[in-house]
């Protein structure tokens, strides 16, 4: 992940960053002055929203991918009759051709 001259790539500054964000939430969390039941709480509760948050945004990537999916439809349909106009005419002109060589 490093680059050739020596730095570091972006993906791995905000990895790092990131591991180093969890892992200083989980110090504080461990060494606050707070009992063990109110602590659990905490946990809990943050647990909770954080459920809620990854729900409604897995909602909303579904319904994300549901539109692209059905632009997709839409698109393979207007070229499926792209094909199909260009096949007909593919067959008329060759039709045309051989009644032209026919006679």
């Amino acid at each position: 992940m490093a680059h050739q001259d020596g730095r570091s790539s972006p993906e791995t500054v905000l990895l790092a960053f990131l591991g180093g964000a969890i892992g200083g939430m989980i110090a504080g969390i461990l060494l606050a002055p707070k009992s063990g039941e109110e602590t659990r709480r905490v946990i809990q509760s943050h647990a909770r929203r954080t459920e809620e948050e990854i729900i409604e945004r897995a909602k909303e990537a579904r319904a994300a991918l549901d539109e692209v999916i059905e632009r997709g439809k839409h698109f393979v349909e207007e070229k499926r009759a792209d094909v199909e106009s260009a096949v007909r005419t593919g067959r008329e002109a060759v039709k045309e051709r051989m009644e032209k060589f026919s006679s």
